[in-house]
């Protein structure tokens, strides 16, 4: 960093060089952005030195606060022993093959592997490939349709954002990509009406068994949704909904294994979602 620089001069280079996402760029040009500096605990600091309570942490993924020591002292001895290797050549390293076990000691049983990424939405576009290719592998090659939920994040990827259900993200490109389908989303307290909760709950989760329907069981690759929608409005689906969702696709598909492998993310998950093939726990 350069402690010489101002508020002023930071906005300026910002203005000139830094693109950000999801951005009125003339909006944010005028009013200039807001250059956070440090952090500490829960609390950020800007230039102006102002500090700014995090309810946000970060993007949802800041979760155990900053400044963290012991977090840093293990990560600067880590680069110093090995910053980086690959695992495309037959290879491995000691964290990775540890924290692969990590995780599926704490996910739920069916999760007995795990390929890392950089970030959620690659995490995501990892999935539609790797659920694509199981059923290919299982002489089911047209089981390639994967049902996601109205107004759900997923990304900002290609396949990412055609998972994801904002039709402003479809309108930036022609997405969503083939293959990929939407169901009304599990949003109670807004699209509810005057049916309660449970009802409500049963109404959004036969809507997937009725896109199942429509479409064949035998075409449905997965059906991805997140255990709470975050950016689309931290929407929590009635408890109803988990429970006819799952018995939907276990009803409705032909039996096969299920997949038993979790595409997960290196970094804090952008848009983290649960999926299942359409025949879990058949």
């Amino acid at each position: 960093m350069h402690p010489e620089r101002t508020t002023a001069g930071w906005q300026a280079l910002d203005r000139q060089h830094y693109l950000h996402p999801f951005t009125d760029y003339k909006f944010l040009h005028a009013k200039g952005t807001r250059v956070i500096v440090k952090a500490e605990g829960v609390y950020l600091y800007d230039s102006e030195g102002n500090r700014i309570l995090d309810g946000m942490a970060g993007l949802w993924c800041v979760n155990v606060g900053y400044g963290r020591r012991e977090l840093a002292e293990a990560a600067y001895r880590q680069m110093l022993e090995l910053p980086y290797y690959n695992s495309f050549f037959q290879t491995a390293h000691p964290p990775a093959i540890e924290l692969a076990k990590q995780l599926v000691d704490l996910t739920p049983p069916q999760f007995n592997r795990v390929f890392f990424t950089g970030s959620g939405s690659e995490g995501n576009d990892t999935v539609v490939r790797l659920v694509r290719r199981y059923w290919d592998l299982l002489g089911q090659p047209e089981r390639k349709v994967i049902i996601s939920r109205v107004n759900a994040y997923h990304g900002s990827t290609m396949a990412g954002a055609s998972l994801g259900g904002m039709a402003f993200m479809h309108e930036q490109g022609g997405l969503p990509i083939p293959d990929i389908v939407h169901i009304p989303q599990p949003y109670w307290y807004g699209e509810g009406g005057d049916l309660s909760p449970d009802e409500f709950g049963l109404k959004a989760a036969r809507e997937l068994e009725k896109k199942i329907l429509e479409l064949g069981a035998h075409r449905v690759a997965a059906f991805i949704g997140e255990p709470i929608q975050g950016a689309g409005g931290v929407i929590i689906p009635p408890t109803a909904t988990g429970r006819r969702s799952s018995a939907s696709a276990t009803v409705t598909a032909s039996c096969s294994s299920p997949t038993r492998s979790f595409a997960g993310s290196a970094a804090p998950a952008t848009g983290s979602a649960a999926i299942s093939t359409a025949s879990a726990r058949t």
